[in-house]
């Protein structure tokens, strides 16, 4: 089974201990003022998303997601410009001891592209934050491939976010809006569903 892999678990820290997730997209910020993307807009924004793409004459054969937040928007370009091709990548930063790693790192499960054809890659995430993890992601197709049924195959590789920080250190060749503000996504602003909140009545 063949896996894009190369910056993989190696990069993640040796000693074991509690992480908690760091989210790139920072909608947990404390700052009033924000940037909030409905159901409705997503679905607008993926409309013209797509379209940029269609309209710059360049289709890719595969799109693939950056987990998590990348995986509604790819799946609904996919859709938009009629690519069934896809697959996804887990990427993430994580904090230990109050600090977050200076790069992301993949994590398992690895992306299976045995089965995937193409030489034109769509990224997706759904925001390009920091940058980093969308710059760490074209770098290693840019430098590894893609490995198909182990065959190495180099890519042309462009990339697509909903949304864009100015302080971002990567520049997405696709982009719906620039914002500094935090972002609420539609997928995400709402609290996890436990057991306890649905004994409570709140779903």
């Amino acid at each position: 089974m063949s896996r894009v892999s190369t910056a993989d678990a190696a990069s993640a820290p040796s000693t074991p201990h509690t992480t908690t997730p760091f989210d790139d997209g920072a909608a947990t910020a404390a700052d009033p003022e924000r940037e909030n993307l409905t159901w409705e807009l997503f679905g607008r924004a993926e409309r013209e998303l797509a379209a940029q793409i269609v309209a710059s004459g360049w289709m890719p054969d595969l799109i693939i997601a950056i987990a998590r937040g990348g995986l509604i928007p790819a799946g609904a370009l996919g859709y938009a410009i009629g690519i069934k091709a896809m697959g996804a990548m887990n990427v993430e930063f994580y904090t230990g001891v109050g600090q977050t790693l200076e790069e992301p790192v993949i994590l398992p499960p690895l992306m299976d592209a045995s089965e995937l054809p193409g030489k034109k890659v769509l990224v997706v995430d759904d925001v390009a934050d920091s940058g980093k993890t969308l710059r760490m992601v074209m770098e290693l197709l840019a430098h590894e491939g893609l490995d198909l049924g182990g065959q190495t195959v180099h890519v042309e590789a462009r990339s697509a976010v909903i949304y864009r920080k100015p302080r971002s250190v990567f520049t997405p060749d696709y982009c719906w809006r620039e914002t500094d503000k935090w972002i609420n996504f539609p997928w995400s602003v709402l609290p996890v569903i436990t057991p306890e909140s649905l004994a409570q009545g709140r779903a």
